[in-house]
């Protein structure tokens, strides 16, 4: 029941829910470590009790700046989207304002961050996949809090949060390593960091006799569309069948290889296992369905809010990188070694 004239506090729904205030104040600010029940269950009771996070960023602007890259993402696979969703749950939970804006090329970009420099509602910036180091390079002097979404910066000027690309990418070959693959094509539309760090995992995790001739098993093709991995993956089976098994950068090209293979009378994964990294909700009803590490999209648009919140009420704020963890979906498009086409 609310108390009449007095505002609630972080206590009060800790005490509703009967849990400790640190566990309370991680389940609203999306940090690590509450069960996702018991994070569920604390969130409801704070709207319901219509619990107001503090914050002095009342009247201001969060621009959230939409790359182009991001924006035919958002059209195709829907990564963005999921991250968007994160971006604005915990927007709302904290009481801050997002105001949305795509940008189709550099100059696009520069002129929004020159915008926002110049408004004195904007409290900062939020970047969905922005890679452009002039823009980047531009960004480290407007004199307000900038957060990369799925991206970052080299020179760690800017803050930022991305899934562990690398780890993701080693866990996932290191996976088909112990089903017994060893020749393991890596198929890629290469370009941004983020990607180039799923690249290096992949490679972490070759078989050390593998891993030196690696660039013959590189398939870059260049659209994230399940059409371009066809076309892609076709191509490769054109110049030999010597591998059983395909890591893709994103679930959307594990989409296209499946589909390739299958056309060509391969056998999923009975003659070539298949994997993505993302996790996207489609990949279940693909045939077979795909295994995939698992990205938390959600939860990268919650930390990124976190993260700006952090750095507009510490003016003393250093730029920091997040990496959230992936976990691995086992489905049918994996199995074991078989042996029956080519060299492992």
């Amino acid at each position: 029941m609310k108390n009449k004239g007095r505002r609630l506090t972080l206590a009060d729904v800790a005490a509703h829910c009967q849990v400790s205030i640190s566990t309370a104040s991680r389940a609203i600010s999306g940090t690590p470590g509450v069960r996702a029940d018991l994070r569920e269950r604390i969130l409801a009771t704070a709207r319901e009790l219509n619990y107001q996070q503090p914050s002095t960023l009342a009247g201001q602007r969060i621009v959230v700046l939409a790359s182009a890259r991001s924006v035919v993402d958002y059209q195709r696979n829907q990564f963005t989207t999921h991250v968007l969703y994160g971006i604005q749950a915990q927007a709302r939970l904290l009481d801050l304002t997002l105001e949305m804006q795509s940008a189709p090329d550099r100059d696009s970009e520069l002129a929004l961050l020159e915008a926002a420099a110049a408004s004195p509602e904007v409290a900062g910036m939020l970047f969905l996949a922005v890679d452009d180091e002039v823009v980047l390079a531009q960004a480290r002097t407007l004199g307000k809090p900038i957060v990369l979404v799925n991206g970052d910066d080299p020179l760690m000027r800017l803050s930022s949060v991305a899934p562990h690309n690398r780890s993701a990418a080693a866990a996932a070959t290191q996976y088909l390593v112990e089903l017994g693959h060893r020749r393991i094509l890596f198929c890629t539309n290469p370009g941004r960091r983020t990607i180039a760090r799923r690249r290096e995992g992949w490679l972490d995790s070759l078989p050390q006799e593998v891993a030196a001739a690696h660039a013959e098993l590189i398939v870059e093709v260049d659209e994230w569309t399940p059409e371009a991995a066809r076309a892609g993956i076709a191509a490769r089976l054109a110049r030999g069948d010597d591998f059983s098994a395909v890591l893709c950068a994103g679930d959307s090209l594990a989409i296209g290889v499946v589909m390739e293979l299958r056309s060509q009378g391969l056998r999923v994964p009975q003659d070539v296992s298949v994997v993505g990294i993302d996790g996207l909700p489609q990949g279940e009803f693909l045939t077979p369905a795909l295994t995939s590490m698992h990205v938390p999209m959600r939860d990268i648009g919650r930390a990124a809010v976190n993260l700006m919140r952090e750095h507009v009420l510490d003016e003393s704020y250093t730029a920091r990188r997040v990496e959230l963890g992936c976990v691995l979906v086992e489905r049918a498009s994996s199995g074991p070694f078989s042996g029956s086409r080519g060299p492992a």
